[in-house]
């Protein structure tokens, strides 16, 4: 394979996807992405790079989709409204673009000749207990089910995995911007509460390695470790102020019946402190 889209191309691992593809010798990859001036960031920061193809365009426009898709092998659907507060506020917006969206890229790709389309999910489309879980579990079940619609289509695949460190809107950068603002603690939902732990480059590695080897039919979920939210702001260096786990929150993720944040290896603050130096 050596032509992509990447939507949601703009966004934070969209990003790192792209310059990856172009760093791996791609001939051709499509950033389909519906924030233009961050488009326009991503274009400056790979020099525009002639073998890229810039497309603004929402996934919920399925006929944009389309004319994206036509002469690409493989889809890297990563495109989503992700922050749990706004699907619990507005979960018809996280079903028009999450359930709705994805569907669209489904029926895109097939109508496209797409080789192969793989989703990114995450650990809170395991037993979700949020609109955003709801969503992305089943925009899962969507990709899944589309090997057995389209026998003769493209090979869907997912990938899940939880949040990747420092990643845009995450509780690191969160916490970085009060402490630099001069705040002396920092919103803790529950100390005890554990999260998965993953840099961008094993998320990066982990959705190219299943796209080249997808057959069809396969979710994808690393062995990751996991720290205690009450950890990170001790490696922080800064106090705690308790709020409280919202109804739309678990204490601990889980990515699948075997792999859960709170009975993960669990990181030490040395290793976090190390974690943020070179975040």
């Amino acid at each position: 394979m050596r032509s992509a889209l990447v939507t949601g191309a703009s966004g934070f691992l969209g990003q790192h996807l792209v310059k990856r593809l172009l760093s791996d010798g791609w001939d051709r990859i499509c950033c389909f992405s519906r924030g233009e001036h961050r488009q326009a960031e991503l274009r400056a920061q790979v020099h525009d790079d002639p073998r890229c193809r810039w497309l603004i365009g929402d996934i919920r426009d399925l006929p944009r989709l389309e004319r994206a898709m036509q002469g690409v092998q493989l889809v890297l659907h990563t495109a989503a409204l992700k922050r749990i507060e706004v699907g619990y506020h507005d979960p018809d917006e996280m079903v028009k673009t999450n359930v709705l969206g994805s569907m669209n890229v489904v029926d895109a790709a097939a109508r496209a000749g797409v080789e192969k389309v793989l989703l990114v999910s995450s650990d809170k489309a395991f037993q979700p207990v949020s609109p955003y879980g709801q969503a992305k579990a089943l925009a899962e079940s969507l990709f899944l089910t589309a090997n057995n619609v389209y026998p003769d289509g493209p090979k869907f695949g997912v990938v899940r995995y939880g949040n990747i460190w420092n990643a845009t809107g995450s509780v690191l950068p969160k916490w970085r911007s009060l402490i630099a603002a001069g705040a002396h603690s920092v919103p803790v939902t529950d100390p005890d509460a554990t999260r998965f732990f993953m840099r961008i480059e094993e998320a990066v590695d982990l959705i190219l390695g299943t796209a080249q080897s997808l057959q069809g039919g396969e979710i994808a979920i690393p062995t990751l470790p996991a720290y205690r939210v009450g950890d990170l702001a001790e490696a922080l260096g800064t106090y705690m102020e308790i709020v409280g786990l919202p109804t739309w929150e678990k204490k601990h993720e889980s990515m699948d019946e075997s792999k859960c944040s709170a009975t993960a290896r669990r990181m030490s603050v040395e290793e976090l402190k190390e974690a943020l130096n070179h975040a």
